[in-house]
């Protein structure tokens, strides 16, 4: 959890693509969602008042929340960075690249490798990296597996239940409460 509080400060917020930069980590880390979802999120998807994004890939339908960290986020860069990396052009995409088209998978690998080296996380890190954080954090936390299976859109409870395994505060509740534990 530390490392992804350290990656989540790494944009600044000094320009425009920081702005962009933060909000795009901290909506995916808000919602496990697959990098190649966040980078297909239309205008349209978004739902500030109510707090939750509408996400749509091979026919299968989420509606999921995101917290008040990311929305700030979203909003600060709905209102000081895109129109400014949008150069005058129009889209519906939700997060633009510097240039003003649509954010690449690419683009987005190099900015997510950039702040991890920039928070001094040794390890690996990739965009699916948050995904997984985002379902053990919430494991961890007390959220049921259906809501989390719900959330990151798994068809099959099993593919889930992975994140139990990485919980070792649950394991440690079993043994003791369990009487067989």
């Amino acid at each position: 959890m530390e490392e992804v509080e350290l990656l989540l400060k790494q944009p600044e917020g000094n320009n425009a693509k920081e702005i962009r930069d933060k909000a795009m980590l901290e909506l995916l880390y808000a919602t496990g969602i697959r990098v190649s979802e966040l980078i297909g999120l239309k205008l349209s998807d978004i739902n500030f008042q109510l707090g939750y994004i509408h996400c749509m890939i091979h026919d299968k339908e989420r509606i999921i929340p995101f917290g008040s960290q990311a929305k700030k986020a979203l909003e600060d860069y709905m209102l000081q960075s895109r129109k400014q990396l949008l150069k005058g052009q129009d889209s519906d995409m939700l997060f633009v690249n510097c240039s003003g088209k649509p954010m690449s998978r690419q683009g987005f690998w190099k900015l997510i490798k950039l702040y991890g080296n920039k928070a001094g996380i040794e390890k690996e890190i990739t965009p699916h990296t948050l995904r997984h954080s985002f379902a053990a954090h919430l494991v961890e936390n007390g959220a049921d597996l259906r809501s989390v299976q719900e959330m990151l859109g798994h068809s099959d409870i099993s593919t889930t239940q992975m994140y139990m395994g990485m919980n070792t505060r649950l394991r440690e509740v079993y043994t003791r409460a369990h009487p067989r534990g």
